[in-house]
Order: structure tokens, then C-alpha cells, then sequence
């Protein structure tokens, strides 16, 4: 079916046609299928996945199914398919058995188009906000057009709106394929013209054909932008053209004022003042595109104050320059900028927010064009402070070989200093970058695929953080805490939130704050008998430090220390208060909020053959203290622990003489340094079997300084495994099962780990 015999059909309001389109879930289809509803027409869809724009359109009449089926094209007239549609999808193949006449997604909206006086808006950049604000100011201005915009547009409602009263149609014309050369519009907009879509376009010349058949198929006049070469050459000789800019055209703008998230300027139209403007969206670029906005505007006869009004109310499109959280000590922004000249206009325009650092989140879009302009991107993102750049995300391209998101890296590193870090797959990246997000930081994430979901991970994160704050008093906190940094054996995945109270108060409204909204939690103190899985801790990781937790006093033989006061710590003090048996604790590497919950012990001594009483937080969110007679305590083991958090605890020590308790630490020392190794570890790994001691079943079973990965198992000791740098929980556990299955074959010995082990395998968060 030709396009004109479309368009003929859908004028015959009397006589609705069958249209069906296979992928009416994405934004462009969708908006397509909204215009033939308003136009009154019978409309079916399929796609493999719903979405809130198919649900909307089902209450509008769209007949939806999901998935693709065959079957819903058999009394369709049209059948109307995307570009990510194969032969071999079943309803495609059903239209071609039917012989169906099918259409691409673009040449059904000229259609479309062809039945109004068309406004197409075009160019390399800004085609979706320029779309938008036209859209918008026409709508403002009483002239009732329809639109078909690439993107959400919050102001306008949704992507694409037919209005059967008025007759100028404003539509973001897509170049990327060559269809841009299907419109006969009443007015062309040509915002820029460069070199893009080099995966279907041989060059710039291949380019210009496009945007010159465009040109010759406009009736009315062509709005260009002066400061682009390329559109200036193709309009230079052609009559009946606007131009706009910054200087030198027919609209331009003057005496430019940034300030915060908007703009003004003045607006002046051949050499006389039009007037002034407040843009409701920032940036310099967006100037010119209002400034093309207004030429179109002011051609179809809409007044300089509806324009201003209209303008100063625009809010922008999805996914351009969008902030997604705004706080007083961090904003995150998404853009869908994909090309250097996107990425230097939106970076120019996020430093003109004035952040105290301007911090990038970039997915490259496609091989070939990072392939093609990795010079020109390394150049732009000289702009920021600090850049991750992420995997590339394909499109519809396969990889080309040596072509990774490092190939970015690396042409930053040729054009300039600002440290730049490939951090590989996006569903992770928000790991890596919220954990170094500070203070005062503007976060920006950049692409056309999939990257905004980082983004959008850590502003939902920093909203939870930020009630938290709220409800249970500032402390510190960060996202994604990498848990590696918190235990002793140096391995272990994020922590989703990890905080850090300083008072029991604190600690109780921060855990009834997590256990009312039933966000998990875990309380680690030094994590030195303690393995955390690679996929890291869903929820929230409490650790205390500081404050109260951090506090030791001393009364006659008792010794008072808060949960995360540090064993080492109770020996000292009571050496130096003339206090023994207490000696056996500077060779424990924990601290006393774990050396309570696993009962642990060094030279025949455990940690509750000292206790007098533990202050807990209970299960029902109160603080008690107990005694020890009320606490049941068994090997490695303190039931009452696991169900509650001790805060506190008074241990009792036995008058000695000075010199003596001096000479016992030593001895532990001595002892702990040749039996112990130095390298990092998690302490004994397993419990010690009724029929032999672990570390001696290993050193029998020819385990001794086995290895996975970068994790081996001591040579010093053979309970102990250590990390030579760089290991992974993954590469420990690994080795703690091939011991155990080695037990158990050969010794038939079932061997218990005694290292605490928590954490998931992936990443759930």
C-alpha cells in the first residue's frame, strides 16, 4: 500500500479502517496507535511485553495481546510493524501469507501526517524537545494541533494526541534510517546536521541527500539553525526560509541568564525586540531550541506573551536532562545524550547547576559509533570530574572485535585528565558509583539505552537513606558499602545501605525503623569471623562505632564496653586497672558485640565465663539488661544473640599483679604468632570435630596450602584460610567445600564451619 493511499483511507471518517501494529508496547508505536484512535479507527496491537502505554491505550479501545499471535491480523486492512520486527514473527508472517499490506512505522505517520499541515522537526539533536515545545506552545496558544513526540512528554500528557480540530500536526522526524525523507510538510525545522547513524549512512553526503529530498518536499518555510555549517549550506539558496541562533539569524537570543534550573533571555526577532523569555528548563541548547520553538510559534500566528507563557511552564521530556532526585547534598539527572556534541551541550549545561562535582554515568550506544567518534566522546567528557563508562549497549549491532567501553576510557586518557573508570555491565554500575557519591555531587547518567535504571536504583536507595536519616537522627551512611572493607578476611559483596550509629537511642529507632518496614538487617561489628557472599547484603548492615558503643569504664573489678569496643581493647584496660584472665582476649581479633554472639575463646578461656550482664536491644524493640544467669550459652553459640543485639556488656575481672598479666599477654602474642598466620583471614574456618581437631584433619587430609583462586589455606595453620590478595567468597567457599567433601569420603567427618557465612551469591539489589 502507498502512502498516499493510506492517507486517502484514513480522511474516510465514515469509514473506519482494521489497522493492526506488531510492537505497540514502544514509545514510537504506541504513539502511532494513540493518532489512529483519536482518528476513529479499529486498532489491535501485539508485542511481547506490556507496558503503562498499552494499558492506557486498551481504555482508549485498543484491542491488545501479548504476546505476538498470528491470528490478530486476519481482518486487519494494514498491518503496521517496528523496526526491531523479523520476518519470522508470527504475526508478520501471517500478514505476508494473507497478503496483507504492510507498512513501516514511519511511513504510516507521514501518512498520518499528510492529512494535516504537517511540522516536521528534525535534525541530529534536540528533535524530542523541540518537538515538545512546539507542541506545547501551539497547544497553549489556542491553535489545537496533534503531535507525535519520541518520548514521554509529562507536560503534554502523552507522546502523541490527535485533535480532529485543528489542522497543524507537529512530528519528530526520525533520520536514523532514511525515512525522514517520506514527509511532505507544510514546515521543516533543521536543527543540525552531522555525521550520526554511520551504521546505515556512508557519510556526511549520504546524510545531506536525506535532509535535501526533505527540503524539496516542504511546501512552506524551513527553519534552520545559523550555527550549524551544514544546515546553513543546504538553506543558503533556498527562499522562504527563518533562520535562529545566537547571533547573525533572523530569531536570536540576547542577554542569556542562567540561573538554577531555568533560563531567560531576550528574544530578538530581525533586529527588533520580540521579547523576554523564562525557559523552565536549563541549559544553552535548550535556548535554541525554544528559539526554534518560537519560530515555529510565531509563524502560525501565536503571540509573543502565549509563547512566553507556554515557555516558562515547559518541563522538559523523560530521559532529557531529568532530574530523578534532588536533596540538599545530591542531585541525579538522566539524559538521553548519545552523541559528543549531546554529551557537551548537557555536561555544559549540568555545570552551569554549579555542583561541587560533576560526576558521569555514560553508556556508549552502539560498536560502530564508539568506534567512529571515541576521539570526540573522550574530548567531551572532559567536562566532568569523574566518568564511569559502562558496557556498550548494542542496539541492533554485533560487537566489533577490540570495541568496548574501555575504548572510551582510553580516549579520555589522550585528551585530557579526568579520571575515567570502565566498570562494565549497567546492572551493576550503581554499586561501584553510589558508593562514591559525596556530598554536593550532581549525578548524571547518559545514553540511549538502558543506563537511566542505574540512576533510577540510586535515587529510589538515597530516598530510603534519606527517611531513615530523618526518622532515626543523622549518622553516617553510604550506599553499597563494599563489604570487603569491613571483614577481616577482606572479601565480600556491597552492603545495600550501610549505617553507623553512635548511641543505643540511635541503634533502637534505626532497627524499628528497618523491622517495621521489613527491610532486612544484619549487625557487623570488625568481621573477623564472618564471610560475606559476593552478591553482597540485601538491605541494611548495621555497624556500631563510636559514641556509646565505643565506651570502656571501669568500676573496682567490673569492666563496662560498649558492643563495638574492640577486645584488644578490654585487655589493655584491664592491664592497666591491675585486672587478669583477661589476657586470652588480645589474641581474638573481634570486638565485643561478636565476641558475644559467638561465645568465642582463646586458651581454654570463653568470652562468658567473664560476663555479668549484657544490655540488649530485644526483639520487641525495648533495651533490657540480663544477667548472666539468665543468658544460656553453649560452644561457638548464644541463642539469646541471635534473636536480639547486645549493646552493652560488664565483664568481671581477678585482682593481679601488673608484671604477670603482662608476661600472660605476651605469651598469648607469642603463641597466636606461631601458630596463627599473618595474612588476611576470617579466623578458624571450622568447628573442631569430637574425633580430631580441624586444623589437624586438614593437615592429614593433604589440604595444606591448597588453593582456589587467590584463596589458600595456610601453611601455618590448617584451620585458617587466608586471602593472598585479590580473593573472592566465591573462591573461599569453594575451598571450604572441597575440604569438607574430602572429609567426608575419607574420614566420613562431617565438618562444621565455625566462620559465620552470610550474604547472597548475586546481586538481588
Amino acid at each position: 500500500m502507498k502512502i498516499s493511499d493510506l492517507s486517502s483511507k484514513l480522511t474516510q471518517s465514515d469509514q473506519p479502517m482494521r489497522v493492526h501494529l506488531i510492537g505497540v508496547a514502544g514509545s514510537g508505536m504506541s504513539g502511532l496507535a494513540s493518532l489512529l484512535l483519536g482518528m476513529g479507527h479499529k486498532v489491535s496491537g501485539c508485542d511481547r511485553v506490556t507496558s503503562g502505554e498499552t494499558e492506557r491505550l486498551q481504555n482508549k479501545g485498543l484491542m491488545f495481546s501479548c504476546p505476538h499471535r498470528a491470528e490478530d491480523v486476519d481482518d486487519a486492512e494494514v498491518v503496521i510493524y517496528s523496526s526491531a520486527i523479523r520476518p519470522e514473527n508470527p504475526a508478520y508472517a501471517r500478514a505476508t501469507e494473507l497478503g496483507i499490506p504492510t507498512m513501516r512505522r514511519a511511513e504510516c505517520l507521514a501518512a498520518i501526517l499528510h492529512t494535516k499541515k504537517g511540522i516536521i522537526i528534525s535534525g541530529t539533536h534536540g528533535k524530542t524537545t523541540t518537538s515538545a515545545m512546539c507542541a506545547h506552545i501551539l497547544r497553549q496558544g489556542e491553535v489545537k494541533p496533534s503531535h507525535y513526540v519520541g518520548a514521554e512528554i509529562p507536560v503534554l500528557g502523552t507522546n502523541a494526541c490527535w485533535d480532529p480540530a485543528g489542522e497543524l500536526m507537529v512530528a519528530e522526524g526520525d533520520e536514523s534510517d532514511g525515512t525522514l525523507a517520506l514527509y511532505q510538510p507544510a514546515i521543516t525545522v533543521m536543527l543540525n546536521i552531522e555525521e550520526e547513524h554511520l551504521d546505515f549512512y556512508s557519510g556526511l553526503d549520504h546524510i545531506c541527500e536525506v535532509f535535501t529530498k526533505l527540503q524539496s518536499q516542504t511546501s512552506g518555510p524551513i527553519i534552520y539553525f545559523a550555527g550549524c555549517p551544514v544546515a546553513s549550506k543546504l538553506n543558503a539558496d533556498r527562499e522562504n526560509t527563518i533562520s535562529y541562533g545566537f547571533e547573525n539569524a533572523d530569531f536570536t537570543a540576547t542577554n542569556i541568564l542562567e540561573t538554577g534550573g531555568t533560563v531567560n533571555f531576550d528574544v530578538v526577532k530581525n533586529g527588533e525586540y520580540f521579547g523576554r523569555i523564562e525557559l523552565g528548563i536549563p541549559g544553552r541548547h535548550n535556548v535554541l531550541n525554544s528559539l526554534a520553538a518560537i519560530a515555529v510559534a510565531d509563524t502560525a500566528g501565536v503571540s509573543h506573551q502565549q509563547i512566553a507563557r507556554a515557555l516558562s511552564s515547559f518541563a522538559g521530556a523523560k530521559r532529557r536532562f531529568e532530574t530523578k532526585y534532588l536533596s540538599p547534598t545530591l542531585r541525579i539527572i538522566d539524559d538521553y545524550g548519545h552523541h559528543p556534541t549531546e554529551l557537551a551541550a548537557t555536561l555544559q549545561t549540568a555545570r552551569s547547576l554549579k555542583p561541587k562535582r560533576l560526576v558521569v554515568l555514560f553508556q556508549p550506544h552502539r560498536f560502530s559509533r564508539t568506534q567512529k567518534l571515541a576521539d570526540e566522546f573522550g574530548a567531551a567528557l572532559q567536562a566532568a570530574d569523574r566518568v564511569f563508562i559502562t558496557d556498550i549497549y548494542p542496539a541492533s549491532e554485533l560487537p566489533i572485535e577490540g570495541i568496548t567501553g574501555q575504548t572510551i576510557v582510553d580516549a579520555m586518557a589522550r585528551h585530557g585528565d579526568t579520571p575515567a573508570e570502565y566498570i562494565g555491565a549497567v546492572s551493576s554500575a550503581h554499586h561501584q558509583l553510589g558508593n562514591q557519591l559525596a556530598e554536593g555531587d550532581l549525578l548524571i547518567t547518559l545514553g540511549a539505552g538502558n543506563v537511566h535504571e542505574a540512576g533510577t536504583k540510586i535515587a529510589n536507595d538515597m530516598q530510603t537513606l534519606e527517611e531513615m536519616m530523618r526518622f532515626c537522627g543523622e549518622m553516617k551512611h553510604k550506599l553499597y558499602e563494599p563489604m570487603r572493607r569491613h571483614t577481616t578476611m577482606l572479601v565480600g559483596g556491597p552492603a545495600q545501605f550501610w549505617l553507623e550509629p553512635t548511641t543505643f537511642v540511635q541503634f533502637q529507632k534505626l532497627t524499628n525503623y528497618l523491622r517495621e518496614r521489613s527491610i532486612p538487617l544484619r549487625v557487623i561489628g570488625r568481621g573477623s569471623n564472618l564471610l560475606v557472599r559476593d552478591g553482597g547484603i540485601r538491605g541494611a548492615v548495621i555497624h556500631p562505632k563510636g559514641g556509646e558503643f565505643s565506651e570502656v569504664t571501669v568500676d573496682g573489678n567490673l569492666i563496662s564496653a560498649g558492643s563495638g569496643v574492640r577486645f584488644k581493647k578490654i585487655t589493655s584496660v584491664a592491664e592497666a586497672n591491675g585486672l587478669g584472665d583477661m589476657e586470652w582476649m588480645e589474641g581474638v581479633p573481634g570486638n565485643v558485640g561478636g565476641g558475644l554472639r559467638m561465645n568465642a575463646g582463646a586458651m581454654g578461656w570463653e568470652t562468658f565465663d567473664h560476663v555479668v550482664s549484657v544490655t540488649f536491644l530485644d526483639e520487641d524493640g525495648e533495651i533490657r539488661t540480663r544477667t548472666r544467669d539468665e543468658i544460656k550459652t553453649f560452644y561457638r553459640n548464644v541463642p539469646e544473640i541471635r534473636r536480639n543485639f547486645a549493646l552493652q556488656a560488664t565483664f568481671r575481672g581477678s585482682p593481679a599483679d601488673t608484671s604477670s598479666i603482662h608476661q600472660r599477654i605476651a605469651e598469648s602474642k607469642q603463641k597466636r604468632r606461631e601458630s596463627q598466620p599473618i595474612a588476611a583471614s576470617a579466623g578458624c574456618i571450622f568447628k573442631n570435630p569430637a574425633e580430631i581437631p580441624a586444623g589437624k584433619l586438614v593437615d592429614e587430609l593433604g589440604m595444606k596450602e591448597a588453593s582456589q583462586g587467590n584463596a589458600q589455606v595456610s601453611a601455618a595453620h590448617g584451620n585458617f584460610i587466608i586471602n593472598r590478595g585479590k580473593a573472592t567468597a566465591s573462591d573461599v567457599l569453594e575451598l571450604i567445600s572441597r575440604i569438607q567433601d574430602k572429609a567426608k569420603t575419607q574420614r566420613n567427618i562431617d565438618l562444621e564451619t565455625e566462620v559465620q557465612i552470610i550474604g547472597d551469591n548475586q546481586v538481588h539489589f
